[in-house]
């Protein structure tokens, strides 16, 4: 099933397909990446991540895949506070994920959180291989959301979960133009001071307007075989938390 986001790219006159613009744009934005999270959420979305871990803790997950990790943010949480035998982390960029093994050696996490570069939508491990599969602020940067969720259903092991971290769009009206002021105007000017790349921070809104929500996104899930899908939204509905197993 193709979706709306899938047809959002990085670079607007850009033929090449989504995920090596994709690649490209975080490797270009990786220094910045880390500053501009906390601006742009205030610090919030160390919140969302918390959420999403307290979610996970009663699985007691020993084996978790974090799709799409970037700087590792995520996989680091996970080790230090679920304490699973093992993290493993890939994502496209090289540079993003350079970054993440700074944190993570920085951490003394290096025996516990393992990361990689590759293609989210061919993940590189074996069926049924893990407890938990996690990705936070990733989807939507999928070139294919169905291949991504049925890639991370291959991979996980019956009975396991999966929990996906999503910036979304408010609904009330009394937020909406807010919210739209300050992803349309406010982050696009200030990436654009901070980041060398000065299509990324607009990319951000487009790619989260345009991203399957709520029920269109539950039944995303449901189609790739996945069974108890909930969602969770947060902070006037600008993240959501999707949840299921397999």
């Amino acid at each position: 099933m193709e979706v709306k986001a899938e047809k959002i790219n990085p670079y607007v006159n850009d033929t090449r397909p989504k995920t090596d613009q994709v690649r490209d744009m975080f490797d270009s934005i990786a220094p910045a990446y880390d500053f501009m999270n906390r601006a742009m959420t205030f610090g919030i979305d160390k919140w969302w991540r918390s959420l999403a871990v307290k979610m996970i803790r009663k699985h007691s997950p020993a084996q978790i895949l974090d799709v799409a990790t970037g700087t590792a943010d995520l996989a680091i949480k996970l080790a230090l506070e679920l304490h699973p035998e093992q993290v493993t982390g890939i994502d496209l960029s090289e540079g993003m994920v350079e970054l993440g093994r700074r944190k993570v050696t920085e951490r003394g996490l290096s025996d516990k959180v393992t990361l990689t570069t590759g293609d989210c939508l061919a993940l590189p491990f074996a069926d049924n291989s893990f407890d938990c599969v996690t990705v936070a602020y990733g989807v939507r940067n999928f070139e294919h959301l169905d291949r991504g969720y049925a890639e991370m259903f291959r991979v996980l092991k019956p009975g396991g979960m999966i929990c996906v971290i999503e910036l979304s769009t408010p609904q009330s009206p009394l937020v909406k133009p807010f919210y739209r002021l300050y992803t349309r105007t406010l982050i696009p000017a200030v990436g654009r001071l901070i980041s060398k790349d000065t299509r990324a921070y607009s990319y951000l809104p487009e790619s989260i307007a345009a991203v399957p929500q709520g029920d269109r996104m539950l039944q995303l899930m449901r189609d790739a075989g996945f069974t108890n899908c909930l969602c969770r939204t947060l902070t006037f509905g600008t993240c959501s938390i999707y949840t299921a197993t397999k």
